[in-house]
């Protein structure tokens, strides 16, 4: 028999100082402001331990499993806030999580672009770009931590980069 709390204790340990690193930067570019990302992380070991206290098995990747559901858990941010007047907040955020705080006027513009693009899409879109691209999880992983088709997934990962390309595009040539 185990001691108690080595359970809750184990789990909490799954999810190591890169994983929470990676779990505020997929939140932040998700579009959780800065000051709610340490929330985001607490969810994500909650829902870790969670599944310990119901038996389930922690998942075989804690990485790509904290990723899919720190991406969950911004789409839900969306979801309860209304988006008006919330970019200049999601741009604080990148900053705050990449420590850049003094790029460049050309730098901040491509940013300001890439938000709004972001910021456009459909959430479904929004969640597997961030995934891919931030989190840098495969197609596969992105399918079976959303519980879609692989197809599914290259498709809105194909429709969301078109539509992010067509933006940057258009502000190049502007």
């Amino acid at each position: 028999m185990s001691r108690p709390g080595t359970d809750s204790e184990q789990a909490a340990e799954l999810l190591s100082a890169g994983q929470e690193e990676r779990v505020r930067a997929v939140m932040a570019l998700g579009g959780v402001p800065f000051e709610e990302l340490h929330d985001g992380v607490q969810q994500v070991r909650l829902r870790l331990l969670e599944r310990v206290a119901k038996g389930v098995e922690p998942p075989r990747n804690v990485s790509a499993w904290a990723a899919a559901v720190a991406s969950n858990l911004a789409m839900d941010w969306h979801r309860a806030r209304h988006r008006s007047g919330r970019l200049e907040e999601r741009l604080g955020s990148l900053r705050a999580a990449t420590g850049d705080t003094d790029g460049g006027e050309e730098a901040r513009v491509r940013a300001l672009t890439v938000a709004r693009g972001m910021e456009s899409l459909p959430g479904a879109q929004r969640q597997v770009v961030v995934l891919r691209f931030y989190a840098d999880l495969s197609v596969r992983q992105i399918a079976q931590e959303l519980g879609i088709p692989e197809g599914t997934v290259k498709s809105r990962l194909h429709t969301a980069v078109r539509s992010l390309r067509t933006a940057l595009h258009d502000v190049e040539g502007a």
